[in-house]
């Protein structure tokens, strides 16, 4: 390339002292020039300074006898001695005369003459490095086709599985891989080969690229960590080069590892893009799968993937001899949560009388990351309170903040506020009376994010299996709020627009997932499917009647009415413990679990005579 531009260079010099360097211009002496004039052989003549150009009349020969070069201008200068008698001669043989000013240096000429070429030359220069930053680290137009993958080697990171906390099932997974990756001669004595793909699938936040690294670090082997989003580009064909040349760095480095982050972007399944079979999006899903399957047996490479999507991933994709394994990567449990609090706690100044156990209990459903932002909000929260050390205050806090939103700054009016004084209590009445339900944590009217209020029941431990009972109360609490303002005011608000929400989700679900309505019984339908990581329902069509689709939504009119029904059952003859929670909130706006069983023992001073 440097060549190139010298060669350009060259030519663009060469090329302007042709055009400013006659060759018909003949060099004399001012005596040859005076005789010149005398004899009438000059037309024209030209002063600048103290050089004097013209034409000759006629052609002038000179040179060889044989090929003699006619010369039509001359160049000559003038003595200083010359005075106004040369002025004189020229005048009196018809010379017509002409004076400038001293021109340019060769090197200003020169300089000008160059600028334009400059700035085109620069332009060039700056737009071949700019598609060179787009195109990869190679540059230039020729560099979008290589891999924007980043490579960690032992010295650049050290993570191992000591440093992720839980996911013991899948630390077990993957130490099979740690010991192909170190010794795979162990494995093929014995006629094993070495698994060409693992996939890591899971929620968001479970830690699924640091198992990666860590699995790196473990094997101590290179690291070649890519989003499956930088494979696409706007010109066809990019993503399944950057592919090949990507495969073929590890391959030369091997044993390694390749880790593509979020490979729904590109794995999706086929035949659904826009432009059919010639998709890029496809063009570079085709070319993993051609990779992944062209592995030789002493290729030492193993491809990691992670997603919370595996299922809208291609079947060729995920089938042996690609993927062959894949590791869930569920929500830490209790003793995990503990286990990565105490690490992130590491990098804080923690009091030293916060129990990072009962923060674990408090943070059933939290994910890895969410522990961390729990932690670090808590010591950014620390600091603003001008406190030296984080406390369990600081923790509480920013879990409320992480959960419900920042409090809300604006005024209630107090009735208002007595409206949801009286909405959270009916919840926390119910969650203190009904069996088989969560323990109460705490109760707010603050209003945060988009919540006036909250009652909040934790779990005592981290339950996967709910019963129908625990379901059903579970409404019912849901209702609770609702109840408790028609009982108190004869009227309904918005604030309940939530609760049903939710409830009515729930008792969908129960009739047409788990098979608990008495009606239709043991049988599911395709409505409403709770997608497994991200919590959402997904549209399906219908695999049932018009008909069952009426009996299934008075299933869940009915299930809603009869838990209505039952939480105004238990908060009528218990109004008097509704009346003491509602003023106590009014009051103190926040209660502990504590404050509300101290309410409910002092309230049986306050209960009506049966009579």
């Amino acid at each position: 390339m440097t060549m190139i531009w010298i060669a350009l260079f060259m030519m663009l010099f060469f090329s302007f002292f042709r055009g400013n360097i006659s060759s018909d211009v003949m060099n004399i002496s001012y005596s040859d020039f005076r005789k010149y004039v005398s004899d009438g052989q000059i037309s024209q003549v030209t002063f600048e300074g103290d050089e004097i150009t013209g034409h000759f009349k006629k052609p002038v020969k000179k040179g060889a006898s044989k090929n003699p070069v006619a010369y039509k201008e001359f160049k000559t200068v003038m003595p200083p001695i010359a005075g106004s008698a040369l002025l004189d001669l020229l005048e009196k043989n018809g010379v017509t005369i002409a004076a400038e000013t001293k021109q340019k240096s060769w090197f200003a000429t020169l300089l000008v003459g160059l600028i334009p070429w400059l700035l085109i030359i620069g332009f060039f220069i700056y737009m071949r490095r700019r598609a060179g930053s787009m195109g990869g680290v190679a540059g230039g137009l020729f560099g979008f086709g290589k891999s924007k993958a980043k490579l960690y080697t032992k010295s650049s990171s050290n993570v191992t599985f000591e440093d992720v906390a839980g996911l013991t099932n899948a630390k077990k997974e993957l130490s099979e891989i740690v010991d192909f990756l170190k010794d795979p001669s162990k494995f093929r004595s014995l006629g094993g080969k070495l698994p060409k793909g693992v996939l890591l699938a899971g929620p968001p936040g479970t830690g699924k690229t640091l198992m990666a690294r860590a699995v790196a670090g473990e094997a101590e082997v290179p690291f070649y960590s890519i989003s499956g989003s930088e494979f696409i580009e706007m010109f066809v064909g990019v993503g399944a080069s950057r592919v090949r040349d990507m495969f073929e760095k590890a391959k030369k480095d091997a044993p390694a590892i390749i880790f593509i982050d979020e490979i729904d972007s590109i794995g999706r399944v086929r035949g659904t893009g826009l432009g059919g079979g010639h998709d890029e999006r496809e063009q570079t899903l085709n070319q993993i799968l051609s990779e992944m399957d062209g592995f030789e047996a002493h290729e030492s490479v193993i491809v990691m993937a992670a997603t919370n999507r595996p299922d809208i991933l291609d079947p060729a994709l995920v089938r042996p001899g690609r993927f062959d394994r894949q590791v869930m990567l569920d929500l830490p449990q209790r003793e995990a949560r503990k286990d990565i609090l105490q690490i992130h706690a590491r990098k804080v100044r923690m009091d030293g009388e916060v129990d990072l156990g009962v923060v674990a209990d408090m943070t059933v459903g939290f994910s890895g990351a969410q522990l961390e932002n729990l932690i670090n909000e808590a010591a950014l929260l620390a600091a603003r309170k001008g406190k030296n050390q984080v406390e369990f205050e600081d923790l509480e806090q920013s879990r409320d903040k992480i959960l419900l939103g920042l409090e809300r700054e604006e005024r209630i009016s107090d009735e208002e506020k007595k409206a949801i004084a009286y909405h959270e209590a009916g919840h926390t009445l119910l969650a203190k009376l009904l069996p088989n339900v969560d323990p109460l944590q705490k109760v707010t009217i603050i209003p945060r994010g988009r919540a006036l209020g909250a009652t909040e029941q934790i779990p005592q431990a981290d339950r996967h299996n709910f019963s129908r009972s625990y379901l059903l109360n579970r409404i019912t609490i849901m209702l609770g709020g609702r109840v408790a303002e028609k009982m108190v005011y004869n009227d309904i608000t918005t604030g309940a627009g939530d609760d049903l929400k939710n409830a009515t989700q729930l008792a969908r679900r129960m009739v047409c997932q788990w098979g608990m309505s008495e009606k239709l019984g043991a049988v599911t339908f395709k409505q409403g499917e709770e997608h497994p990581f991200l919590g959402r329902e997904l549209t399906e069509p219908k695999d049932f009647s018009e008909h069952t689709a009426q009996v299934i939504d008075e299933e869940v009119e009915r299930i809603v009415h009869h838990m209505e029904k039952k939480a105004w059952e238990v908060l009528e003859p218990n109004r008097y413990k509704l009346d003491a929670i509602a003023k106590a909130l009014m009051e103190h706006e926040t209660l502990e679990n504590k404050d509300i069983d101290e309410i409910l023992e002092g309230a049986r001073n306050l209960q009506p005579n049966p009579s």
